[in-house]
């Protein structure tokens, strides 16, 4: 990921879905970007980083995306994204 894409996703969680009070993300360097966090700070965003090599930090919703992969995603070849979306909201 870079951080254009980052901030292109930002913007757009911030037009649907609003501002949230804290922002929580790793120590990736498309979070720690002067960019990335100027638009936080420019939204009156807090901003919260998991830990350097702390992966306990995230550790369940990690296992789930992984579990979702390889129990779902993996196993189907989707034909619309929109059936994806079905698909994986039933799961």
């Amino acid at each position: 990921m870079d951080t254009q894409f980052c901030l292109d996703a930002l913007d757009e969680a911030l037009k649907l879905y609003g501002k949230p009070e804290i922002f929580n993300s790793d120590q990736g360097s498309q979070f720690t970007s002067n960019e990335f966090t100027a638009k936080l700070k420019a939204n009156d965003i807090r901003i919260s980083m998991d830990g350097k090599g702390c992966w306990v930090d995230n550790v369940m919703i990690e296992r789930f995306w992984r579990s979702l992969k390889y129990e779902e995603v993996y196993l189907k070849a989707y034909e619309t994204p929109k059936e994806a979306e079905l698909e994986i909201s039933h799961y």
